[in-house]
């Protein structure tokens, strides 16, 4: 075993006598701990809050469509749809017509984006949102709440639909008489108004998927993409390369494309990413104030040591070996305290995630009663080999100090 680690262990594990320095190096491992714990659980609970919001798009979208490369709209046969849900992860492969549309009742209008969806698709967001009864039937319509309290609208009441691209064809009509079979606006019965994620409350018309194409002037078999789920243990990425990969063998890449739910709504779930890393970034704040101490109590360690280190050096230790003593010191403190902080960070987690111990301060303002938690391996990794790593730095300097004391001649001429 090199000397340097034997020596480092020694002074790292031996029995010692309560002095100061073992109160701040004591200070230093709780600081540590906490530094650590306290990161991994903001982290998880900001994981928890994306992963909520991803499930509430999830039960209207899906996590990966395959849409046409040009145009809005595109061809989707059987055949397509049966060669996507034989694909190796896939759970269902639904189309899906979307687009704007101006909506008009008691009076006001408002551009919303109305999304027209087969009958598995509704069965999905009532098993999802556990709906006792479907949102709409065949000749009606489902409105976001917030919509809904914006236009005044109530189930029972009719309203108007129709598509920016009527207006364009109502105007080429009046030079081209053939057009005006064409200008039907389509009118609907409101059936219910649905409460899931705030862009889709606030904007969005859910139809039956022949009545979106007629509003939006697309036509039978004509769709704007095929909403793609995967099986419970297929992640979107995997889903995503099985897909990209079977459009390549297919040569359909001058066609289709595939569109993610995070392409898709990527300015949210980039500022939630960035909440992320830079809450990660100042609490290591309080590590590094943790780390600081450490490097105190090293510091004077090595003044306490160091005829200690003299006796070393002359029996035949070298300046390196001075060094990995102190640093080797340093980085078992800083694994102990890591490997420590991220049990704790782990088990707190885990008991938010099955107790929901710590409540939302306003169960009635939010879907959910308690924090959420999402632990990630990623994130472990991320704030242990940081936290090990600016141990190590720290550890330089008083490792440096130890061997210019150890090798200085002013030491040896005092031992004479």
């Amino acid at each position: 075993m090199n000397a340097g680690f034997w020596i480092a262990a020694r002074y790292s594990f031996a029995r010692k006598r309560f002095r100061v320095i073992n109160v701040i190096s004591g200070i230093s491992l709780a600081g540590i701990v906490t530094g650590v714990t306290t990161l991994l659980v903001v982290m998880s609970v900001l994981n928890g809050f994306q992963k909520l919001a991803r499930d509430l798009f999830l039960t209207i979208e899906s996590p990966v469509q395959i849409v046409p490369e040009t145009g809005s709209s595109m061809e989707v046969s059987d055949s397509l749809l049966m060669a996507i849900r034989k694909l190796e992860g896939v759970q269902s492969a639904l189309p899906f017509a979307e687009g704007r549309a101006i909506i008009t009742a008691s009076g006001k209008s408002e551009l919303v984006m109305v999304k027209g969806v087969t009958r598995e698709a509704q069965e999905h967001l009532e098993q999802k949102t556990g709906a006792r009864k479907p949102y709409f039937d065949r000749s009606g319509i489902s409105v976001g709440e917030l919509l809904a309290a914006r236009l005044e609208i109530y189930p029972g009441e009719q309203v108007r639909l129709f598509s920016p691209e009527l207006i364009s064809v109502a105007l080429q009509a009046l030079s081209q008489p053939e057009l005006l079979p064409a200008l039907s606006i389509s009118h609907a019965r409101v059936e219910s108004a649905f409460s899931l994620q705030k862009i889709f409350d606030d904007r969005y018309v859910l139809t039956p998927v022949s009545m979106a194409q007629n509003i939006l002037l697309s036509g039978p078999g004509r769709f704007s993409g095929i909403d793609v789920r995967g099986k419970e243990r297929v992640s979107d990425e995997e889903l995503e390369g099985r897909l990209r990969q079977w459009i390549a063998s297919n040569h359909l890449e001058r066609t289709v494309r595939i569109l993610t739910l995070g392409e898709r709504h990527r300015d949210m779930f980039a500022v939630m990413q960035l909440e992320k890393w830079a809450s990660f970034s100042v609490l290591m704040l309080v590590l590094m104030v943790a780390l600081l101490s450490l490097g105190g109590s090293l510091a004077m360690t090595v003044i306490d040591k160091k005829h200690e280190l003299f006796y070393l050096r002359c029996l035949g230790l070298e300046r390196p070996q001075f060094m990995t003593i102190f640093i080797v010191q340093g980085g078992l403190t800083g694994v102990a305290g890591t490997a420590l902080g991220s049990a704790l960070g782990w088990a707190l987690c885990k008991a938010q995630e099955i107790y929901g111990l710590v409540q939302l301060p306003s169960k009635s303002a939010f879907i959910i009663s308690a924090y959420p938690v999402s632990m990630k391996t990623g994130d472990f990794l991320a704030v242990g080999s940081a936290a090990i790593i600016l141990t190590l730095l720290v550890s330089l300097y008083p490792a440096g100090k130890a061997a210019a004391i150890a090798t200085s001649r002013s030491l040896e001429d005092k031992s004479e």
